[in-house]
């Protein structure tokens, strides 16, 4: 005797929406969707517009209130005040600093990971490299101000190198040093890549295991040297591998504010402009057009690389 499911049961509901969601597979994908790109859109694209559009309003001098009217004003403050435009440059110099320090350092560290480490190996090498990601951003950022501190364990060793000479020269210099490496740019920048080298290492490592060993093999076959074949083969495969790394790294660069309050010299940077006019001043407009010259210098950059080529591959 046939055993049939009454359309009113549980079950035969659910299995009538199941068969009515795979019978439609694009009503079942706008449904999978639609809430995520609702919020999506709501609270971060809105956010951010709402953000984007307060640059276009100024700040009344004597009231201090935002004047809705819109005016490139803010915009022509940023771009002609010499203490802006000097936030900016010190900004984008600092980003690119940590994301050519960072390929150094990254590029030999993913290349061991991809091409010579044994299986169990690259996995301790992948755990090692995302490890301090798992830890509190606050507490790495003080740990650090500890250990670059005068009476640090980072001046204890070198020290210990006597390399101290050294040291102190560099923290003479105008652009780069300061009372101790804890209060100068040379520990912001190395507090800088090392917040950020995971970064550039996954997506450089990941471009490199797509890098075939023929093409390897072959270079060698036909007398090309190891630094021709590093330059000419493998250097352009790992590209996608290396934009990818570079925009996290600088983008991360632009925008921190934590880092540059906690250790490093005085002198403001984008981040802690936007912090602080948002927050203790009350400027919300300029906050915003601060906020628009990261935007604005990932976009140039991105551009630049697509046209490059080096996104093909990604």
């Amino acid at each position: 005797m046939a055993v049939t499911t009454s359309v009113g049961a549980p079950g035969g509901w659910f299995r009538g929406a199941s068969t009515f969601l795979y019978r439609r597979p694009a009503f079942y994908l706008s449904l999978l969707l639609v809430p995520p790109l609702l919020w999506f859109g709501t609270v971060y694209l809105g956010s951010l517009f709402l953000l984007l559009a307060n640059s276009f309003y100024a700040i009344d001098e004597f009231t201090a209130k935002i004047v809705y009217e819109p005016t490139l004003a803010t915009f022509r403050q940023v771009f002609t005040q010499p203490a802006h435009i000097d936030i900016i440059v010190r900004t984008v110099v600092m980003a690119l600093a940590v994301t050519v320090a960072s390929a150094f350092i990254a590029f030999p560290v993913a290349n061991y990971m991809a091409r010579h480490a044994t299986p169990r190996l690259k996995a301790l090498c992948y755990v090692g490299v995302m490890l301090p990601m798992w830890t509190s951003y606050l507490v790495k950022v003080y740990a650090w101000r500890l250990i670059l501190a005068k009476q640090g364990i980072l001046s204890w060793l070198v020290d210990s190198l006597g390399l101290t000479p050294v040291l102190e020269t560099m923290l003479e210099l105008p652009a780069v040093g300061g009372p101790s490496l804890a209060s100068s740019y040379l520990g912001m920048f190395i507090v800088f890549v090392y917040m950020w080298l995971p970064y550039m290492i996954l997506p450089l490592a990941a471009a490199l295991e797509r890098v075939p060993n023929a093409l390897l093999q072959a270079s060698a076959d036909l007398g090309a040297r190891p630094l021709q074949t590093f330059r000419n083969v493998t250097l352009p495969l790992a590209l996608p591998g290396l934009a990818a790394g570079s925009v996290f790294t600088f983008s991360l660069t632009l925008g921190d504010y934590i880092i540059p309050s906690v250790v490093g010299a005085p002198g403001y940077f984008i981040g802690m402009m936007v912090y602080q006019q948002q927050g203790t001043a009350g400027n919300l407009p300029l906050a915003a057009a601060f906020s628009v010259v990261p935007i604005v210098l990932i976009m140039i950059y991105l551009t630049l690389v697509k046209r490059a080529g080096a996104l093909d591959a990604l």
